[in-house]
């Protein structure tokens, strides 16, 4: 297995806007408090996390994307249980998600974004957001439009919690790195 270091190489010589290295961040973020949870590979699963969009700044279109960037991570040597998790990170690929570190890096991805998105209006500050205000932002189709509210759901399903419990879990592990997504309050 590559170092982080190593992973966080490949995602800065891939991606530049500061926007997504923030994503970035904030799903490998997700993706080592779950595996912590779980007794998992906290390093696979945090580059998998890391990495699962690093090819999106060169390659967005869903005929690309992830699929150039799973090729460039065989080439570089990543496990393939890296890669295959995700290539399944998006329905459009086709790719069935077949392990826990595949249903989680699906369940996070989307929801990062939800619950950063909140944390902006709350004074860019993560230890003000609680999952009660990320369900309710939900409710508001205009509030972070990007964000496909059905993965957030279908991704609590696929990892077995209640979605609240899965929301509050993944505030928990950005309030960890807040200062690098750069919600660490005023």
């Amino acid at each position: 297995m590559k170092s982080r270091e190593d992973a966080w190489t490949l995602l800065t010589t891939y991606t530049q806007e500061p926007h997504l290295i923030r994503h970035a961040l904030a799903v490998e973020a997700a993706m080592r408090g779950y595996a912590e949870r779980l007794g998992e590979d906290v390093e696979l699963w945090g580059a998998t996390g890391l990495l699962h969009d690093f090819d999106y700044e060169r390659f967005p279109t869903l005929d690309d994307h992830p699929f150039k960037g799973s090729a460039i991570l065989r080439q570089e040597g990543y496990p393939e249980e890296l890669v295959v998790a995700i290539l399944g990170h998006g329905n459009h690929t086709g790719v069935p998600r077949t392990t826990a570190m595949a249903h989680h890096l699906f369940a996070v991805d989307e929801l990062t974004g939800l619950v950063m998105a909140v944390a902006m209006v709350k004074g860019r500050d993560l230890t003000a957001v609680e999952a009660g205000s990320v369900l309710r932002k939900m409710k508001d189709k205009a509030f972070a439009r990007g964000v496909n509210r059905q993965d957030v759901v279908d991704g609590a399903d696929e990892i077995g919690l209640p979605l609240e419990t899965h929301i509050g879990h993944v505030i928990a592990d950005l309030t960890k790195v807040a200062p690098a997504l750069g919600l660490s309050g005023a």
